[in-house]
């Protein structure tokens, strides 16, 4: 077998796949999800040619998820969602949620509106508040780098979320027109491998927008020239779509995929 060191992921359509999945968070935040939707998502996520890493789900609908789980899938749910909004009782409150539902990983959203109006205390406050809220759980920033377009502001967030004790950057919501793009990548990506208390810990998570396995290889391809081979873990990787998973199951099955889900969805 091709170790991870010398696997080019963007050549080498099987790896990609085999590592896609295993590193993906399923995910289903549609405004009207219900339980038997949420039951599906989690069939999927326990698919023919293995797990995923997570399922990805509104907080309202992570105890059932977690009900529906072996141990080894994890359940996120998301807070401040997806307006990434200055309120920091509402992101708290969101967190608690989580925590009380039996989720392990909270995906929140900074306020990136308020870090474009220049008020980074507020932002800290509210990143700081969280992190507090859910100790033990694996936390997620979602930086919505469409938004913040100018890489200045992106490297700044992804400053602010690292101070604040996150445990992944990710990219996007999947919920605004421009999500994950190769150049936000880099830059969150270089924000974590500069940090020297982040460069062996610290993940990353490429969120909306991403279709098939050649787009995730993309990704995988700048996680291992930025933070090594040894991070395309799901420990320091994960995959926020799930449209994906049809282009993954595709491959793995050898046969043609499906054609891909339309702009602005997961």
């Amino acid at each position: 077998m091709t170790s991870p060191s010398t696997t080019d992921y963007r050549a080498d359509l099987q790896a990609s796949a085999q590592l896609a999945l295993a590193c993906l968070d399923l995910t289903s935040l549609n405004d009207h999800d219900t339980e038997a939707d949420i039951a599906r998502l989690c069939e999927r996520a326990q698919g023919p040619f293995g797990p995923t890493a997570a399922v990805c789900v509104w907080p309202r609908l992570a105890a059932f998820a977690r009900a529906q789980l072996p141990a080894s899938i994890a359940v996120a749910a998301v807070a401040n969602f997806p307006d990434g909004s200055a309120d920091v009782e509402r992101a708290v409150r969101d967190t608690g949620a989580i925590v009380q539902s039996g989720a392990q990983e909270v995906d929140v959203v900074l306020p990136y509106k308020t870090l474009m109006a220049g008020d980074e205390r507020t932002v800290a406050q509210l990143l700081n508040a969280v992190r507090k809220a859910c100790p033990g759980l694996l936390l997620k920033v979602i930086l919505e780098t469409g938004e913040l377009k100018d890489v200045t502001l992106i490297a700044r967030a992804s400053r602010l979320s690292l101070d604040a004790g996150a445990d992944f950057l990710k990219t996007s919501t999947g919920k605004v027109p421009v999500s994950a793009t190769p150049e936000a990548a880099r830059t969150m990506l270089s924000a974590i491998a500069s940090d020297a208390n982040a460069a062996t810990r610290v993940g990353f998570k490429p969120s909306g927008g991403i279709r098939t396995v050649a787009d995730a290889a993309v990704y995988m391809a700048l996680q291992s020239e930025l933070l090594g081979p040894q991070a395309l873990t799901p420990a320091r990787f994960r995959i926020g779509a799930s449209s994906v998973l049809n282009d993954i199951e595709a491959i793995l099955g050898g046969r043609a995929a499906p054609a891909p889900a339309a702009a602005g969805t997961y």
